[in-house]
């Protein structure tokens, strides 16, 4: 159930633009609180900054987690001499957010918050090394702005009818291109004009909802227009009555389209096709548009699964884009590949490299690129040297890179850990050593006692060593036993990382007095693909040894107490905590399921990106001759209900479409049936995760509350 965000209309692709120089997952869950409460905010309201919060006991609260800021975008001067990004600041009491724009140099001297509205701005653009444009929801509508470095002189100088959701400046400045949501399909009121009030919709394909919004016949595309630095002029769409998205929904972001250097052409990244077609595949492509002739090309036709994030070299011959193999399967290994812009030739640059690079940057002489990899549980920055394919790590420690910039002789990333949120950082390229050039939430941090974490290798049954995160409450005492928590990670393809979330937050959970144990279990990625490739069609086997080994032996340390251990997970970490509750053999004393899967049979039919069960079950559960997809719906937690006696709370989004809010239903009701101690958090106005303020102070209160009931008490 690897999981991504789809919010209508504007904000529908807004957090996709905060996020464009990064697709990681909990980076991504870091934007999307950005953007879950409003969006377009008028000037009369109040302006959110900084929390002037005083942390008692030094103790990570749920209220501190929300005061924090969170860094956005990330972006380079031309010269690479100044780096302007944005911060979104939250206020629990108005239950709502807003973004402000920061800029600095590069060494971090001179940091200027140069915003001050109510509204949120986003996707930053250089003009020039002293002119920004980007994105203001101070208006009825999203539009492009600009503004001087300073903050001064700030001008709206798009127009256009609707909401624009993310935009680039081509490479001479005379032109640019943004995306914004136009309606292709007929609606209920088209076929029907004398029922205007009517509420239902009609359907005859799939798929028709999305992540957490019901398809309505419009679709994101990509217009070109004219822009003089003062004004956005004569837009044209460049998918004229077609019934495709681009970016992809729900991941893509503005990574997923780039200029040709000379300005002359458009590449994007789009999944044409439709109905089941599309439910059923990941097969995008990278189309190549010609603004002169309006021509478009299919780049990687044949090419079966996702291919996206085009970045074209200096000069402009050649074209690097990630490239997964097999359609229908969302974690295959992103492969590196790049054309010969003149021959149409494409090399796989990354055959020896086991790992999945995101975020390419190539090097100003065009002989090498950066990226970012995660490898063994931590994300860090590579570069490969394009005739040699060297592959050289440039950063190395237990923190996750999620993106990469050059300016000039220095790189400039942000990074996160376990115990600290997002900050930007610079970084030598040639002894890899980091510097911390920002300081956005050092007021908060300073007064905080974090966590220690400590990594470790555990033998599995089969004798496979799993990687396994500690992290031990703040002011860790090794005479004192404490309680544990195993987390069982989501995906079921994702990284147990060095992530910081703003929900499944590991320093929280520690500071509430727990031990967390965070195993990397079969499935994970950053350990190869084979090791990814495991969990697929063996859900409920391996992967389950995987978690119980790692428990099975931190529980034996003097300072955890083997008596009072829970268990807890969201979406196929929830599945994960369903499917112990019946397997798990007096091992552990509480549960928390959020979001998770407990009818895998109903999930296979009500779920709407059809390829990922598919892929995962090996099959639909009506192809009774088909052992594969037989042996995987056998686990289906619902199946052993008859085991459950264990207190357990479950967490569900009344607007989860990825998997269904009635799953836990089914879960908390069958607890109820069988007198299992259990209560059921349910949010209707959230999705697959909680966004708003208040909300995810509520679920952090309720989800420590029952583990403090069952493992305290």
């Amino acid at each position: 159930m690897r999981i991504a965000p789809t919010i209508h209309n504007f904000s529908k692709t807004f957090l996709k633009q905060l996020a464009m120089k990064t697709i990681s997952l909990w980076f991504m869950l870091i934007i999307l609180v950005a953007v879950s409460c409003n969006t377009n905010q008028q000037s009369s309201e109040p302006i959110i900054g900084p929390s002037n919060i005083k942390v008692e006991n030094g103790t990570l609260t749920p209220e501190v987690l929300w005061a924090l800021g969170r860094l956005g975008q990330v972006t380079v001067s031309p010269n690479g001499q100044q780096i302007a990004y944005t911060v979104t600041y939250y206020s629990v009491e108005q239950n709502r957010s807003n973004s402000e724009v920061f800029i600095m140099n590069t060494d971090g001297t001179n940091n200027k918050q140069i915003t001050k509205t109510s509204a949120h701005e986003f996707n930053l653009a250089w003009v020039n090394n002293s002119k920004l444009a980007y994105i203001s929801t101070e208006g009825e509508t999203a539009q492009i702005w600009t503004m001087d470095a300073m903050g001064n002189n700030r001008r709206q100088v798009s127009n256009f009818p609707s909401d624009i959701n993310g935009f680039s400046i081509s490479p001479k400045g005379d032109k640019v291109f943004f995306i914004s949501e136009v309606k292709v399909d007929k609606t209920t009121e088209d076929i029907y004009p004398d029922l205007p009030k009517a509420s239902g919709m009609m359907y005859d394909d799939l798929m028709y909802r999305h992540w957490d919004t019901w398809e309505d016949g419009y679709y994101s595309h990509i217009f070109v227009a004219d822009f003089t630095g003062e004004k956005v002029a004569n837009p044209v769409d460049i998918m004229p009555s077609e019934p495709y998205d681009s970016p992809l929904m729900p991941f893509g972001g503005m990574e997923e389209i780039a200029w040709t250097p000379c300005g002359k052409s458009i590449a994007y990244t789009c999944k044409k096709l439709t109905g089941k077609e599309y439910s059923f595949s990941t097969n995008s492509d990278i189309y190549l548009y010609n603004i002169e002739k309006a021509e478009t090309q299919n780049l990687t036709e044949g090419m079966m699964g996702y291919d996206k994030q085009p970045v074209f070299s200096p000069s402009g011959d050649r074209m690097i884009w990630l490239s997964m193999e097999r359609a229908g399967f969302e974690a295959d290994k992103e492969r590196v590949f790049v054309m010969d812009m003149a021959t149409g030739e494409k090399t796989y640059l990354t055959p020896h490299f086991d790992y999945s690079p995101s975020n390419i940057q190539w090097t100003p002489d065009g002989k090498s690129i950066y990226f970012v990899a995660g490898v063994e549980a931590t994300h860090q920055i590579y570069r490969m040297d394009l005739a040699t394919r060297e592959i050289k790590a440039i950063t190395e420690g237990l923190h996750d890179y999620h993106s990469v910039a050059i300016a000039g002789d220095m790189l400039i990333g942000d990074k996160v850990s376990m115990v600290f949120p997002a900050e930007i950082f610079s970084i030598n390229p040639v002894t890899g050593k980091q510097k911390k050039i920002s300081a956005i939430n050092d007021h908060i941090i300073n007064q905080l006692t974090m966590p220690m974490v400590e990594r470790r290798w555990v033998k599995s049954s089969d004798g496979k060593l799993v990687h396994t995160w500690v992290i031990l409450p703040p002011n860790f005492d090794q005479t004192k036993k404490y309680p544990a928590l195993l987390y069982c990670e989501g995906g079921p393809q994702s990284a147990v990382s060095q992530f910081w979330s703003y929900r499944w937050n590991f320093s929280i959970m520690a500071s509430n007095g727990y031990v967390v144990v965070a195993p990397a279990r079969r499935g994970s990625l950053t350990f190869g693909q084979a090791w990814t490739d495991e969990i697929s069609k063996d859900h409920g086997g391996q992967e389950m040894r995987d978690l119980l080994a790692a428990i099975d032996e931190v529980k034996q340390e003097p300072w955890v107490d083997e008596d009072r251990l829970g268990a807890i997970g969201a979406s196929y970490g929830g599945y994960t905590v369903f499917w112990l509750a019946g397997n798990h053999n007096n091992r552990f004393k509480a549960f928390i399921s959020h979001c998770g899967v407990f009818h895998s049979e109903m999930e296979y039919m009500t779920t709407e990106e059809m390829f990922f069960d598919q892929w995962e079950m090996g099959g639909a559960p009506w192809e009774t001759e088909n052992k594969v997809a037989m042996n995987s719906f056998k686990h289906s937690a619902h199946n052993f209900v008859k085991n459950w006696d264990t207190p357990i709370l479950v967490i569900h989004g009344g607007k989860d479409f990825r998997i269904p809010y009635t799953q836990g239903m089914a879960a908390f009701n069958a607890a109820q049936m069988h007198g299992v101690p259990s209560k059921f958090l349910f949010f209707p106005d959230e999705n697959h995760w909680v966004l708003k303020p208040q909300n995810g102070i509520l679920w952090q209160r309720e989800f420590k509350a029952w583990l403090d009931r069952w493992l305290k008490a």
